[in-house]
């Protein structure tokens, strides 16, 4: 869906050029341009439905290197995880995949994985990274919040940044598209930003009782850690962060 200019720069005159030009020429247009502005804000907001300006967003990021959560090396956490927990198997899929790093890991530990991201830039280095490797990945563009169809249920999920950036907005969102990824058995790995060392510039963060009340509303919790995020921030600092292990019970 596309999302009306409006509604995105957030200013009603949009709606009602003349407004900008000649004030008094058209008072009865601009009145009703606010009216359908107003209105179409609360309809969008009630909808949860996410300005497309954020795929041009994070396009923007991935064309100007603006990704430093982007290391280029799967997520030793997401690796530790599989040395150390039974994984479900074959068919895998990660949300915000990125570049594909993860995706491509889990590929090659021979899983069939399909991998969402809103960002068609980092999709299309994602298919180059899976093509060099030889590898296949089904590649799906789309919004976590509201994503076309994935072909679940799936027996393991992976999230790596994207739960901690969406739950303020709509957590109920991203709890319905874990809801239709899953099934009663599969496992879910969620790494989340931690609120004891929020950092400016640096990733969302989440405390531990918001994970276990929100995730917990679906997903049984197997357990949480803490742990640091692979990249290195120039002052050496690696950020703080949750990993959460869970499973779908019903």
């Amino acid at each position: 869906m596309r999302i009306p200019l409006p509604y995105r720069d957030g200013n009603a005159y949009d709606l009602c050029p003349t407004a900008r030009f000649a004030p008094t020429a058209a008072p009865r247009a601009c009145s009703i341009a606010r009216l359908v502005f107003v209105t179409l804000r609360a309809t969008l907001s009630h909808a949860h439905i996410r300005p497309m300006t954020q795929a041009h967003e994070w396009n923007q990021r991935y064309l100007q290197g603006d990704t430093p959560w982007d290391t280029g090396q799967p997520s030793s956490e997401l690796m530790r995880v599989f040395r150390t927990e039974a994984i479900p198997r074959p068919r895998a899929l990660e949300l915000g995949c990125g570049t594909g790093t993860n995706a491509v890991w889990l590929a090659q530990q021979g899983l069939e994985v399909t991998a969402l991201d809103f960002s068609p830039l980092a999709l299309q280095r994602a298919r180059e990274r899976a093509a060099a490797a030889g590898v296949r990945v089904r590649w799906v563009e789309g919004d976590v919040l509201c994503p076309p169809e994935l072909g679940g249920p799936f027996d393991f999920v992976f999230d790596r940044g994207c739960y901690h950036c969406v739950r303020r907005d709509n957590v109920e969102g991203y709890l319905n598209t874990l809801r239709q990824a899953t099934c009663p058995g599969s496992a879910v790995l969620v790494l989340a930003g931690n609120a004891k060392e929020p950092r400016e510039p640096g990733p969302p963060v989440v405390t531990e009782e918001e994970l276990r009340s929100e995730l917990g509303r679906l997903l049984h919790i197997v357990w949480i850690r803490e742990f640091r995020f692979d990249q290195v921030e120039p002052d050496g600092v690696r950020f703080l962060a949750w990993s959460c292990f869970a499973r779908r019970v019903e």
